[in-house]
């Protein structure tokens, strides 16, 4: 689905970070303009040092995600609905996510590069270098923001129940009626961190490493409950027919989570302005509606059952 570009928002500035960046340097230096008829300053080299803001090297966006958070991102045999091949794989990766990385590398005018990772391999991988962005589904939590530089909100979720239609908790009017329940949810997430602690009476084991891990437990029967954001839950109900979702948003019973544990962006190195500004000037482009359509596309063409 080609959704309606509302307008074209790149700055003269913008464009030309991303030109210099995609030409071939490692860097790009933002220009200063000097009033008409009038000679510029020369500038000192404290000055240049101040004024470079990088972007991406070497011609290529290198964007990391796990590849197995449907339907944030997942991993596919081939390249339909507009799938992009992993690094170093066979395989190729499709999803929301992916859908904003091609924007974003197409508004830089480079390639993209999917880099398959671990959960706790995303960020660590930014701070080094290894990669440029992280698109995978992040909360922009105060903890994450003090070792990245994250975009604005590219997705907003409220956090959800996922249960067995078959169980005695099917029918829970909000999460104090999992006493009693066993619950898990995703190692290094606000579900697992945050929300499970708060569910009363509840026996919480060992956080699983990734959501497909998370859904065999639920779906096994190891656990009665496990707490995600609504996307993940409604994948989770296309590929698992017996699961159910439950949303206790707007009750008195609901997980008490603040606004950061629920926007969604993209994380970028610290000190990397060009290309957050750049990530910005592409999420402007769309409307709440426009996320909750790519949102709708993506759990409709995942794999039923996700790598």
């Amino acid at each position: 689905m080609k959704l309606k570009r509302i307008t074209a928002l790149v700055s003269g500035v913008g464009l030309t970070l991303c030109l210099a960046a995609c030409g071939g340097g490692g860097t790009a230096s933002t220009p200063s303009a000097a009033p008409a008829g009038s000679q510029a300053p020369a500038s000192s080299p404290a000055a240049e040092e101040t004024s470079q803001v990088k972007l991406v090297e070497d011609g290529k966006f290198k964007v990391a995600m796990e590849c197995a958070y449907a339907p944030f991102n997942w991993t596919q045999a081939d390249d339909s609905n507009g799938a992009v091949p992993i690094s170093g794989t066979p395989d190729y990766a499709y999803g929301y996510d992916v859908m904003f990385a091609k924007e974003i590398a197409e508004e830089l005018g480079c390639d993209l590069e999917i880099v398959k990772m671990e959960w706790d391999a995303l960020i660590p991988a930014l701070q080094s270098g290894t990669v440029d962005a992280v698109i995978a589904g992040q909360c922009i939590t105060a903890e994450r923001a003090a070792q990245v530089d994250f975009s604005d909100p590219y997705y907003y979720a409220s956090i959800v129940c996922l249960v067995k239609s078959d169980s005695p908790y099917a029918d829970a009017q909000g999460i104090s009626d999992f006493e009693g329940a066993t619950a898990t949810s995703q190692l290094g997430t606000v579900w697992y961190d945050t929300c499970l602690p708060q569910v009363p009476g509840v026996e919480v084991l060992p956080a699983q490493e990734s959501v497909p891990a998370m859904l065999v437990a639920l779906d096994s029967g190891a656990v009665d409950l496990v707490v995600t954001d609504q996307p993940t839950a409604l994948s989770a109900c296309n590929a698992y027919p017996d699961m159910v979702m439950l949303d206790f948003s707007g009750t008195d019973d609901d997980f008490d989570v603040s606004e950061e544990e629920t926007n969604f962006g993209i994380s970028v190195q610290k000190g990397n302005t060009g290309l957050t500004e750049v990530i910005n000037q592409v999420l402007s482009q769309y409307t709440p509606e426009d996320y909750t359509a790519m949102m709708d596309e993506a759990i409709a063409v995942q794999p039923l059952n996700e790598n």
